[in-house]
């Protein structure tokens, strides 16, 4: 019967990766796969597991170990959800027209390094695939030339997926990573801060160097675009900062990251609700008429994003129905016993880093928060061993070597027409440059630390 679940999980592995070609939306083969996977184990009354640190297997019954995932899993999604919500309602506000004050220049290799700056940046914070859409918005309204537009756009997605690597609330495997008691947000920055900088700034180097970045963009004619309201700068600023207090938050609690998260949607949500009724108000209507149509807090939830939220969901319950099971632990203690020192205190150099750089590699091609959700199922390791920085590293900016290869990816995909192969001959060498010059500094960086320990 294990044989059959690890078939449904694989085919159901391939609607995900093969959702353009099939043409349906990821979070349909994901919900399918999880649902169909968890009805076998209760219909055929299979022994499940809770994996225990410096445990092992312990057996439970089905519903117990299904409400313990379920809990798991929604601690994400509250996360995720949170953080969407705040998102959207600074871009209520056109909170992220702001930024265009910061470009100054009209130099294309200035502009090139202003820009992937502001994409590390930005999606530390708010998540590489917002800081993408925010930035090829942007860009759109300077960069006239579409070839010019295109170069920019690529190079956007690499330094967008390497500002998430390393910051615990900018990337979903991160994220997961970081409320499942795997990374602390201070070693994960100390450990792959300076690998993320490596994974943009060398092939912006390079970029930079190229006769398509030579020159000035053309002069836009068109009117400047104001601000809708003129509360654009408080809501970005109070945004940005309601989401950089979440790790503090957890730090000084000890509680999981979502109820920081609550807490900052509820001070954003408040302070949003009162700009609004005011301008409203000044609008000349009476307080409360049509206060559901004018409310910041129910329009940016309408817009968030249900079908990823609904895919997160699906993969990661399917994940766990395998590692419920005591597969992925099992599977965990076959590369144990063949890959060296993988698991211990002294990290391996050699293999293990291949392991990783493999599963790096390997989320360019298939969805990195499956990926990493294996992983935590797979490796009873301590928190913030080596390993599992170096999967966040990895997981994180591998998916910029395909532009399927990441969320951000998809979505400056959609948003400039980038063909699949142009991005391949194009980015993806730089790309995969920056990729191995990160994990280069990674490797070094973890070795000066162990060695100084």
């Amino acid at each position: 019967m294990e044989t059959v679940l690890i078939v449904i999980f694989i085919l159901g592995y391939l609607g995900i990766a093969m959702e353009h070609t099939f043409k349906i939306d990821k979070l349909i083969p994901a919900l399918g796969m999880m649902a169909i996977l968890w009805a076998i184990i209760a219909v055929n009354h299979m022994q499940v597991y809770e994996i225990l640190p410096g445990v092992g297997k312990e057996a439970h019954h089905v519903e117990g170990v299904l409400l313990h995932h379920l809990g798991k899993t929604a601690e994400i999604l509250f996360f995720l959800m949170g953080a969407m919500t705040i998102v959207e309602i600074v871009d209520y506000f056109d909170g992220f027209s702001t930024i265009k004050s910061f470009i100054k220049t009209k130099s294309k290799s200035k502009l090139l390094w202003l820009f992937t700056t502001l994409a590390f940046v930005l999606s530390a914070i708010i998540d590489n695939l917002t800081a993408t859409i925010v930035l090829i918005t942007i860009l759109q309204k300077i960069i006239k030339d579409k070839e010019v537009r295109l170069w920019f756009a690529g190079l956007i997605v690499i330094a967008a997926n390497a500002g998430g690597a390393w910051s615990p609330i900018g990337d979903v495997t991160t994220t997961m990573l970081w409320i499942a008691n795997k990374v602390s947000a201070a070693s994960l920055i100390e450990h792959v801060l300076i690998p993320s900088i490596l994974c943009y700034a060398v092939p912006v180097v390079i970029a930079s160097r190229m006769a398509i970045f030579k020159g000035k963009v053309e002069e836009d004619t068109t009117e400047e675009e104001e601000s809708s309201s003129k509360y654009s700068s408080v809501m970005f600023y109070l945004g940005l900062g309601a989401i950089m207090f979440v790790p503090i938050f957890k730090t000084i609690t000890h509680l999981p990251p979502y109820v920081g998260m609550m807490l900052s949607l509820a001070i954003v949500a408040a302070i949003a609700e009162f700009l609004s009724n005011r301008e409203f108000s000044m609008g000349g209507a009476t307080a409360g008429e049509g206060s559901h149509n004018h409310s910041p807090v129910h329009k940016s939830l309408s817009k968030i994003e249900m079908p990823s939220i609904l895919f997160f969901l699906g993969i990661l319950m399917a994940v766990a129905a395998l590692e419920s099971l005591g597969m992925l632990f099992d599977f965990a203690g076959i590369l144990e016993a063949n890959v060296p020192n993988l698991g211990t205190e002294h990290h391996s150099t050699k293999i293990s880093d291949l392991v990783v750089l493999l599963l790096g590699a390997g989320s360019a091609v298939i969805d990195n928060v499956p990926l990493v959700a294996a992983s935590i199922g797979m490796f009873q390791i301590g928190m913030d061993e080596p390993a599992w920085h170096f999967i966040a590293y990895a997981a994180g900016t591998g998916g910029s070597i395909l532009i399927i290869g990441s969320a951000a990816g998809v979505v400056a995909m959609g948003m400039e027409k980038i063909d699949f192969f142009w991005y391949l001959k194009k980015i993806g060498w730089l790309a995969l440059i920056g990729f191995l010059a990160g994990s280069a500094g990674f490797i070094v960086i973890r070795d000066l630390i162990l060695n100084a320990a």
